[in-house]
């Protein structure tokens, strides 16, 4: 099991050889928040892409988010 970090928010990744990608999950949120990649450049956008997404929606439905875990 990996960690990984992104504007503070952690999340675990791991690989599943069966399927041949890494996934994984921000850890800290009530929401459940996970990302998938073929590759660990892949790994590290859709960590990315899945925060700013998740930020996103609160905002679009006048939420706060959950603040970052600090780890």
């Amino acid at each position: 099991m990996t960690t990984m970090t992104y504007k503070g928010y952690a999340a675990t990744a791991e690989y599943d050889p069966d399927a041949g990608i890494f996934y994984g999950e921000v850890a800290g949120t009530r929401d459940v928040i996970t990302f998938q990649g073929k590759s660990v450049a892949e790994l590290d956008n859709a960590l990315a892409d899945a925060i700013e997404d998740y930020l996103a929606f609160c905002k679009e439905r006048g939420e706060e988010p959950e603040k970052a875990s600090s780890g």
